[in-house]
């Protein structure tokens, strides 16, 4: 059987570096990511401090460049399914339509298969730490979101959890309701984008 064809893009590296005898310049860290998913500092690189593109106040010097973080994000053309991978953890998102009915948690007959799926790649990367985070778009009320996002979130987990079968997997499940979107609330295609659960852990090292 045929997968259906991907899309992808890759962002660039992160850098921060701190001025000596000045201020600290920032890093930039995405606003929209939940808390405990922010980048881990990694791979070193250098920057040379001579250049005359870099401006910096009288007096002040470089200290050692980090690259915080390297994020590739690869997309189905439906949208139904969505893969982040940094250099320390995967991100594998489920657009809601894809697992639910409309305002409702009760996992669907494909929604299996896809969080089986999942189940697998936690296994690939021997990972004992998984969160299970549920979003929504920003249509009705924020209480309601948050109570259906929890409740999603706690439907792939316990799939996630039979289907693995593992005493060492420690889980977070949360549900986050309207916060974090990854697309724009105006639109219904943003909204649908909007609506998923997300499941992240740790990577292997390589």
């Amino acid at each position: 059987m045929t997968s259906p064809p991907r899309l992808a893009a890759v962002l660039t590296l992160v850098l921060a570096t701190t001025l000596y005898g000045t201020t600290t310049t920032h890093a930039d860290d995405d606003p929209n990511d939940p808390p405990g998913t922010e980048p881990s500092a990694a791979a070193p690189m250098d920057v040379d401090p001579n250049d005359p593109d870099l401006k910096l106040p009288d007096g002040a010097t470089l200290a050692q460049a980090k690259v915080l973080d390297i994020k590739s994000v690869v997309e189905e053309q439906s949208g139904d399914e969505r893969r982040e991978d940094t250099n320390t953890s995967v991100t594998l998102a489920l657009q809601a339509e894809v697992l639910f009915g409309k305002d409702s948690a009760k996992l669907g007959a494909e929604s299996k298969s896809r969080i089986t799926g999942i189940a697998e790649e936690i296994k690939t990367q021997n990972a004992t730490r998984v969160r299970v985070f549920g979003f929504t778009d920003n249509l009705g009320s924020s209480a309601h979101g948050d109570t259906l996002s929890k409740k999603r979130a706690n439907a792939v987990h316990d799939v996630l959890s039979a289907t693995l079968n593992d005493a060492a997997i420690t889980y977070e499940v949360r549900g986050y309701g309207e916060q974090y979107p990854i697309a724009d609330n105006a639109t219904e295609a943003g909204r649908k984008k909007n609506r998923r659960v997300e499941v992240s852990f740790p990577r292997t090292e390589p």
